[in-house]
């Protein structure tokens, strides 16, 4: 019996455009290893990895939607090799088209609504196909795509038999709130008369409203964003403060066995015998190689979609003051996004040659990389409910640069702070002052502290990121609202696979890994699987990446970069932006 089931848009390996994906995909993994049965549903698209799997059908049925009846098929996935039950809801007409919000172009599609009701319907339908005893304990909900099953299951008629299982709701970013009009309320199935007041928010359907009204128990992917959201969350932040109760912020886990220096397959160089100063200098050399940078100098990373909530279009400005004020650093950039933000990177990298480089892709192998070969990881968000990347970064021994936001102020304490807890360095404006008297600071400590750069990276590379260190916390909110979730026996072809996930790929013996040529990018609008194959061993240094950097790298002698007007390397305090205001 799957105790928790949970439900949800994204996927990872199967579906995945940012971080809800990873959190779905880990999970229900790592419940299941530890002996409580869980799984996942999401909607069947026209995705590679979904389309290299083999499924077997379960359930077959029927949803009526705006006086439309959909056909759907549920279908698990053979062999369950991901360590727990994953199932896809295929909808012809829907969803068997690519990407998972966009058209190839780029452009949302325009029955989404249709498409994640509908979703939401058909999952309900199958649920009451099982036998009372065997169907969940709890239905965890994720995001807005999924946001009206708590409402649904408590008001609306046809699936009320499922209203004694308790229901959860992650928000796991409050900007996106699925609202739409009540012209566009013929879409729900049929629910009570006084249930409309659970949807409106405002004069308009609000899913998650909805959910954060009737379900159980909400949860928010860090502390600092539920505290944000009580401050900010567009027009929802009386509708927090009233549902205090039932609101827990639990900061999420990464996969340490995929995230792993000493056995992951997709860096050039492996952790050995934890000599971590080696470690960082032969993948930074690579990385310094493919990129055209000076190894002499640190390499400040930025790994995401290139979007404003992301905070990215703050660094090309930062980026320009503190090259022109003779700050000694590299940067490199890997994302894509809004095109405005991609062309400001390309003139960049021409612009200041062997200082800045980027590449405007989605790639999974080459983020393993960066994250292994570089010594700072920047992160400026506008907002970040709880962020993946620096704890990735810490992994690496890659030294992050927050925004002091969110799930970033929650994992990375200032390295000023008191008391010897500090992973990194913070900064608290979104202003192109603050982030670059932040990245003088790494800068500074780079050049004038390696001792400290090394002892630094030693604490944050021991920092338990484990999810095994989160269900825990899920777990006891699945107590709190009356969910019976403990350990039991798993069926024998999960018992195996689960006592640790993907285990075939991620821990291999650790040696020293065959200098290759880096994977072609795996994007897939919005799924990334990773083909790597080492290439044949040889003395020479690898050659560049077949992913296209926003500026060739031409073979020179290696040494110090220029710049427009070149100065010694920082020197002296760093500059305080706050006592320059008072100035």
């Amino acid at each position: 019996m799957i105790q928790v089931l949970h439900v949800s848009a994204e996927c990872y390996p199967a579906a995945k455009t940012g971080g809800l994906a990873d959190v779905v995909g880990s999970l229900p993994k790592y419940f299941t290893a530890a002996g409580m049965l869980s799984g996942a549903v999401i909607p069947k698209y026209a995705l590679k990895w979904i389309h290299s799997r083999k499924w077997v059908g379960v359930y077959s049925g029927s949803v009526w939607v705006n006086w439309r009846q959909w056909n759907f098929t549920v279908q698990q996935e053979a062999g369950n090799h991901l360590g727990y039950p994953l199932f896809v809801v295929d909808i012809p007409g829907l969803y068997d088209r690519p990407g998972i919000y966009n058209d190839p172009d780029g452009a949302p599609y325009g029955d989404e609504l249709e498409r994640y009701i509908t979703f939401q319907q058909a999952v309900l339908d199958w649920l009451l196909s099982f036998p009372w005893q065997e169907r969940p304990r709890v239905l965890h909900c994720h995001d807005h795509h999924t946001a009206l099953i708590p409402w649904m299951v408590k008001y609306c008629p046809a699936y009320q038999q499922l209203a004694p299982i308790p229901t959860v709701f992650t928000i796991h970013n409050g900007q996106y709130q699925g609202a739409f009009g009540w012209n566009n309320g013929n879409l729900l199935p049929p629910y009570e008369a006084g249930a409309r007041g659970y949807l409106d928010w405002n004069g308009i359907i609000n899913p998650m409203a909805a959910a954060i009204k009737t379900a159980w128990a909400v949860t928010t992917v860090s502390e600092t964003y539920l505290y944000e959201l009580h401050q900010n969350s567009l027009g929802l932040e009386s509708l927090f403060r009233d549902e205090w109760r039932k609101q827990w912020g639990i900061i999420n886990g990464i996969d340490a066995h995929v995230w792993d220096p000493e056995t992951d397959p997709m860096i050039q160089h492996r952790l050995q015998k934890g000599n971590i100063k080696e470690f960082k200098a032969r993948n930074k050399a690579v990385l310094c190689e493919w990129f055209g940078f000076s190894p002499d100098l640190p390499l400040v990373s930025f790994i995401g979609r290139l979007v404003g909530e992301k905070g990215v279009d703050l660094l090309p400005d930062t980026y320009r003051r503190s090259i022109y004020n003779g700050v000694q650093a590299n940067y490199l950039v890997l994302g894509t996004g809004e095109p405005w933000t991609q062309n400001q990177f390309r003139a960049l990298a021409h612009q200041f040659q062997g200082r800045i480089n980027a590449v405007i892709d989605y790639n999974e192998a080459l983020s393993h990389q960066i994250y292994a070969g570089s010594d700072f990881l920047i992160m400026p968000s506008r907002v970040e409910p709880c962020g993946l990347n620096q704890m990735y970064a810490m992994r690496y021994g890659t030294i992050p640069i927050v925004r002091a936001i969110g799930g970033l102020k929650d994992t990375v304490p200032d390295i000023a702070e008191p008391g010897g807890t500090g992973r990194g360095i913070r900064f608290d404006q979104f202003s192109v002052e603050d982030a670059a008297h932040a990245i003088y600071r790494a800068a500074s400590m780079w050049h004038l502290e390696p001792g400290i750069v090394a002892l630094l990276r030693e604490r944050i590379m021991a920092v338990d990121f484990s999810w095994e260190r989160t269900i825990s916390k899920y777990r006891e909110v699945y107590q709190k609202v009356g969910a019976d979730i403990s350990p039991l026996p798993l069926p024998e072809t999960l018992a195996k696979a689960a006592v640790q996930p993907d285990a075939k790929k991620a821990r291999v013996t650790p040696k020293p890994a065959a200098k290759k040529a880096l994977p072609k990018s795996t994007e897939d609008k919005g799924t990334a699987t990773d083909k790597t194959k080492p290439a044949p061993r040889r003395k020479a240094s690898p050659k560049p990446p077949p992913v296209k950097p926003a500026l060739a790298v031409k073979k020179k002698k290696a040494g110090k970069a220029s710049t427009p007007e070149e100065k010694p390397p920082v020197t002296g305090p760093a500059p305080n932006p706050a006592e320059k205001k008072k100035k």
